[in-house]
């Protein structure tokens, strides 16, 4: 449709946004199929439609294509709800950077053979004109599971999540901070700022129109959703508020808090009706039953508590977890609860007899929260392992596993229809998951922990990874296997570099050490010690005689490897330095530090060239091309950006799904390799360089 790409280019901008805005919709009532489906299958379109229009105007032409059977044949949507699904996966990214399209494209999109997909992905990668990062491999999690999006903004982890009766927004809790989001278009509606600490939990009224915040500010807050204004604040507790739960009234709440009581609060006068003792330890969460004259609260005294509301009293005590309880929810029957503990396990109560009814296991750290669906049929859980999980509550087995936060899961909620859930981590974003499908989305993975670091071998074949398992591994780059793993490092290893013979590696470890080691046998060589701390990274210079070592004592030292002394120290960062590359020439290293940004240094003096700056977080890792002209870094922003070495410039960033720790240029100068904190190993070519 190239002929839509020159037509824009000879109007006033103003008039090919309205071209833009308008015409999907033209097409759709004069029941243009072909055309539209052509449309909506174009690059050209999706990428000027994103750039002026944004990214959820796009997504609604898709929507309402699909909105009426008589107009596509399935083949074409399928396609379309591949895009569409694409799109929505890719929000957060695209709402920042309308230029990552093909990038997130590629990514998500690349495993299906779906003849349209396969066109459109050579049409983007025809489409950028300037260098870009381009997946060989399909890294991003692909449409069609159970992740429909996810929801940026939070600068910290988030806490907990509740979502508006109408099931169309969700309310979060971080750092001092809630907000308030449209479920349907992912977009963040209002920030509501008060408290002074973490905020711990939240719970939304009945009729959706306010919701009640606790904090570890000892204080709980009573706001009003519409106005995004503060209503009141509730004091009495003497230290961390915990969790909240509002009556099904809506008129009173429940509070947990970490001095070891609960509160009954009247949400309409703002005062304290009773208070509930009998927790030998942290009372960490409390749930009401549907018909609001009872609550049960969860410790870590390792009991659950079933309480009378009316008379303040203690009905029951729950035993049989071995560690605290994290969460509780109650089924909409009201006769059965399920709790989750830092035991790894969740339990299935009876509320009438007290008794155990099943233990749920699968998870493989403690479970942080649970939520049951409307129906009483099913649970979901969230867990430290960095998943979630779906529960058949009558048979106690394990439906599903959801994949794709990566760090720890805190909180979920269940939409009134039982069909989404949406999610909240410790990776500052919510997702929201497709309960429906509930088929598990294939990771690659191979390490236990964290890939901290990878490099590739000069042949161009085989490349080694550095993990928070403590292990390094070797890997064939042709068929993506395992070929061995390295142990001999009692720390974290954190850096990995290979000589430029291809026979041995040297790695770099919490345990101050670095490691010399033979790649044909798989045995240790030599040990070099000298750092006063960890030592974060290592690279090896092009004659395999000396190498660059970065540390947490915020220096770089250069050694001379066949002797094992230090030659000289290198300073100029102002935070710790975690990763350092050396030129090909061997003359020049380039570091990258917790200060979020990249120094260029000339090793035959010591001093410092230049300083590249443009990341939002910590750089955590750097490689620079066989030409020594460009470098790939790597960053907790979860990007990867390619400088130019001679001019200090940005050429291009790729944005992933979680932190990016590691990458490495092969011997082609086009192919990168990276690895992030969710395990995943990226596989990447430069394209336009």
């Amino acid at each position: 449709m190239g002929e839509l790409k020159d037509r824009l280019a000879k109007i006033p901008r103003e008039d090919g946004r309205w071209l833009l805005e308008t015409l999907p919709g033209s097409l759709w009532r004069a029941s243009k199929t072909a055309r539209l489906h052509q449309l909506l299958t174009d690059f050209d379109f999706m990428q000027a439609k994103l750039a002026e229009c944004g990214v959820q105007a796009l997504i609604e032409d898709y929507d309402l294509a699909m909105s009426s059977d008589v107009l596509l044949n399935p083949e074409q949507t399928e396609t379309l709800q591949l895009i569409a699904g694409t799109l929505r996966l890719s929000t957060h990214i695209l709402a920042s950077d309308t230029t990552q399209l093909a990038e997130q494209l590629w990514g998500r999109l690349l495993s299906f053979e779906n003849p349209e997909i396969v066109a459109l992905l050579e049409q983007g990668k025809q489409w950028r004109g300037k260098p870009w990062f381009c997946p060989l491999t399909a890294n991003l999690t692909p449409p069609g599971g159970p992740l429909i999006r996810t929801l940026t903004g939070h600068s910290s982890g988030v806490w907990a999540v509740a979502i508006a009766p109408d099931g169309k927004r969700a309310v979060s809790a971080s750092y001092k901070t809630l907000k308030l989001w449209d479920l349907e278009t992912g977009t963040e509606l209002a920030t509501l700022t008060g408290h002074s600490r973490e905020v711990n939990a939240v719970a939304i009224a009945p009729d959706g129109k306010r919701a009640v915040s606790a904090s570890g500010d000892n204080t709980l807050k009573l706001w009003d959703l519409e106005t995004g204004t503060e209503l009141a604040t509730l004091t009495g507790h003497s230290d961390w508020v915990r969790a909240v739960a509002i009556a099904p009234d809506g008129k009173r709440a429940v509070s947990a808090s970490d001095d070891k009581t609960l509160k009954l609060w009247d949400l309409e006068t703002g005062t304290e009706l009773a208070t509930l003792r009998g927790h030998s330890d942290w009372v960490r969460a409390v749930a009401i039953a549907p018909d609001g004259k009872r609550a049960v609260s969860a410790s870590d005294d390792n009991t659950l508590k079933l309480w009378d509301l009316e008379r303040g009293t203690e009905l029951a005590t729950l035993t049989g977890h071995s560690d605290p309880v994290n969460a509780v929810a109650i089924a909409p029957d009201g006769k059965r609860a399920v709790s989750a503990s830092d035991d790894k396990t969740l339990k299935l109560w009876d509320l009438e007899t007290g008794t155990e009814l099943a233990t749920l296991t699968g998870h493989s750290d403690s479970v942080y929260a649970v939520a049951i669906t409307p129906d009483g049929k099913r649970a979901v859980s969230a867990s430290n392992d960095n998943t979630l999980k779906l529960w058949d509550l009558e048979t106690g087995t394990e439906l599903a596993t959801l994949t794709g936060h990566s760090s720890s899961v805190t909180a979920v909620a269940i939409t009134p229809d039982g069909k989404r859930a949406v999610s909240a981590s410790f990776d500052k974003t919510l997702k929201l998951w497709d309960l429906e499908t509930g088929t598990e989305l294939a990771t690659l993975t191979g390490h236990s922990g964290w890939v901290m670091a990878v490099a590739i071998a000069p042949d161009g074949k085989r490349a080694v990874s550095a993990s928070w398992d403590e292990t390094l591994k070797l890997w064939d780059l042709e068929t993506g296997t395992e070929l061995a793993t390295f142990t001999g490092h009692s720390l974290w290893v954190n850096a990995v570099a290979i000589t430029p013979d291809g026979k041995r590696a040297v790695s770099a470890s919490d345990d101050n050490t670095l490691k010399l080691w033979d790649l044909e046998t798989g045995t240790e060589l030599a040990t070099l010690r000298g750092h006063s701390s960890s030592v974060t990274a290592v690279a090896i210079a092009p004659d395999g005689k000396r190498a660059v070592s970065a540390s947490r004592d915020e220096t770089l030292k250069l050694w001379d490897v066949e002797r094992g002394t230090e030659l000289a120290t290198l300073t100029g960062h102002s935070r710790q330095v975690n990763a350092v590359a050396i030129t090909p020439d061997g003359k020049q290293a380039i570091s990258a530090s917790d200060d979020k940004t990249l120094k260029l240094w000339d090793l035959e003096t010591g001093t410092e060239l230049a300083t590249l700056t443009g990341h939002s977080g910590s750089v955590w890792a750097v490689a620079i091309a066989p030409d020594g002209k460009r470098a790939v870094s790597a960053s907790r922003d979860k990007t990867l950006k390619l400088w130019d070495l001679e001019t200090g410039k940005e050429l291009a960033t790729f944005t992933g799904e979680a932190r990016m720790l590691s990458c490495a240029v092969a011997p082609d100068g086009v192919t990168v390799a990276a690895g992030d904190t969710s395990g995943v190993v990226h596989f990447l070519r430069l394209e336009g360089v």
